[in-house]
């Protein structure tokens, strides 16, 4: 009897040994994926060739009403031979349709925008969700615009006498990302300096 109890015991210790092993094993690999997914979300807003470091381990943690936090988010600072080319904002647009739209910003050195990219939103299918770049290529509208370009007015959408197209059908949408982008460049001339001069983790700053 001792010894069955001695048998069963052992394997209770090597099987939960092994579901903790296998559990450590995929919790890694789903943040490995994860890790991956991020990058690439990143990667695509900025230019190739444009920075050389690690954006996720080059942030900085902001808390800004202007860009729609609510607590800590990371900004991303990507960065070429020590100097930062682009920062990445996370920005909340509060007021979509359907609640908040969550957006990544990417911010050039020069002020004009790299790209959006629309993460996080409850806006109706068929409708506003064309925010997204996969079901309509409107948020590419923004790339290379800034603060000069348009003028003030002309950041808004056109029924609202701006620049920026809206769909049919779904004017509050379009406009809340409107909104949120221009926040976004304030916040980034107001805070440029300190933003460009920011030291990239793992690099360091070398003189043009």
């Amino acid at each position: 009897m001792l010894k069955n109890g001695l048998v069963l015991g052992l394997f209770a210790v090597v099987t939960v040994g092994g579901v903790t092993l296998l559990q450590r094993g995929t919790a890694e690999r789903i943040q490995a994926a994860e890790r991956q997914s991020q990058i690439r979300a990143l990667g695509e807003i900025l230019p190739a060739g444009s920075y050389d470091n690690d954006l996720l381990a080059s942030t900085i943690q902001l808390n800004e009403p202007l860009l729609g936090h609510r607590g800590p988010q990371p900004a991303y600072l990507a960065g070429k031979n020590g100097q930062v080319t682009a920062v990445i904002l996370r920005a909340t647009a509060p007021d979509g349709y359907s609640g908040a739209i969550h957006l990544l910003i990417g911010i050039l050195a020069d002020g004009r925008l790299a790209g959006i990219r629309a993460i996080g939103h409850r806006e109706t299918p068929g409708l506003g969700d064309r925010i997204e770049l996969a079901k309509d290529p409107w948020i590419r509208g923004f790339e290379g615009k800034s603060l000069e370009s348009p003028v003030e007015s002309g950041w808004a959408v056109k029924k609202d006498g701006g620049t920026f197209d809206q769909f049919a059908g779904a004017t509050i949408t379009p406009r809340a990302v409107v909104k949120a982008t221009h926040q976004a460049l304030q916040y980034f001339q107001a805070n440029k300096a300190r933003l460009l001069n920011t030291q990239i983790a793992g690099q360091q700053r070398k003189e043009p």
